[in-house]
C-alpha cells in the first residue's frame, strides 16, 4: 500500500524588499500577499506544515551589485527589508527557511536554505512525511522557479499556485517562460489547493 499523500505549503520570499517601495520591488506583490494569505488559511485548516523561505543575505555578498553581482542590495540579515511583509499572515508555527546566507551564496532556491534549527528544507519535508509541495510567492522567474524545479528534482510532487506569484521580468516574458519551463519539467500549475 502506498502511504497517503501529505502536503505542505511553501511561501517563497514574501519580504519587504520584494514588495512595493522595497529595494527590489516586484510588480504585483500586494496581489501575491493577498493570495498567499488565502492559501495559508486553507493549509492551516488542513493541518499542513507552512514553510516560509526568506533571502537572508550578509551585508557584503557577491550577489549584490557593489560586490560584482547582478542585484541591488536587498534582504540584508536583520534589516527591515528582510522582514516578511507585515500583511502576510504566517502561522506562529511556520517553518522559516533562510537562503543566501554566505558571501558567495545567491540562494535562489529554498532547497539551498536551512531552517532555524539548521536542517535543510528537503530533510525537514522528508522528516514530516511531505510528498506534495504547493509553492507561491516572489519572484516567479527566480526564487519560485528555482524552488519548484528543485522540488521536482528531489522527487516531490510540486504544484505552482499561479495566482500567488509575480515576477521580476528583467526581460519581458521571463515569468511566462519560467512557468512554461516549470510545467515542462513536471510542476503542476493550479489556482487551488
Amino acid at each position: 500500500m502506498t502511504p497517503p499523500e501529505r502536503s505542505a505549503l511553501l511561501v517563497v520570499d514574501v519580504q519587504n524588499d520584494f514588495c512595493t517601495n522595497g529595494a527590489l520591488a516586484v510588480a504585483g506583490s500586494e496581489r501575491v500577499v493577498d493570495a498567499m494569505n488565502r492559501y495559508i488559511t486553507q493549509a492551516v485548516a488542513r493541518g499542513w506544515p507552512v514553510y516560509a523561505s526568506r533571502d537572508w543575505h550578509p551585508a557584503q555578498t557577491t550577489h549584490f551589485q557593489p560586490y560584482g553581482g547582478q542585484w541591488p542590495v536587498h534582504c540584508v540579515q536583520n534589516s527591515p527589508g528582510a522582514r516578511f511583509h507585515p500583511d502576510l499572515h504566517l502561522p506562529a508555527d511556520a517553518i522559516v527557511v533562510s537562503t543566501g546566507q554566505g558571501a558567495d551564496d545567491a540562494g535562489y532556491s529554498a532547497f539551498e536554505g536551512r531552517t532555524l534549527e539548521g536542517t535543510t528544507l528537503l530533510a525537514d519535508l522528508r522528516g514530516r512525511g511531505v510528498t506534495h509541495l504547493y509553492v507561491g510567492g516572489l519572484a516567479t522567474d527566480y526564487c519560485v522557479r528555482a524552488s519548484a524545479l528543485d522540488g521536482v528534482d528531489a522527487g516531490l510532487r510540486v504544484t505552482l499556485l499561479e495566482d500567488a506569484v509575480a515576477g521580476v521580468d528583467l526581460t519581458p516574458g521571463d515569468s511566462a517562460r519560467a512557468i512554461e519551463e516549470m510545467r515542462v519539467k513536471g510542476v503542476e500549475i493550479a489556482t487551488t489547493l
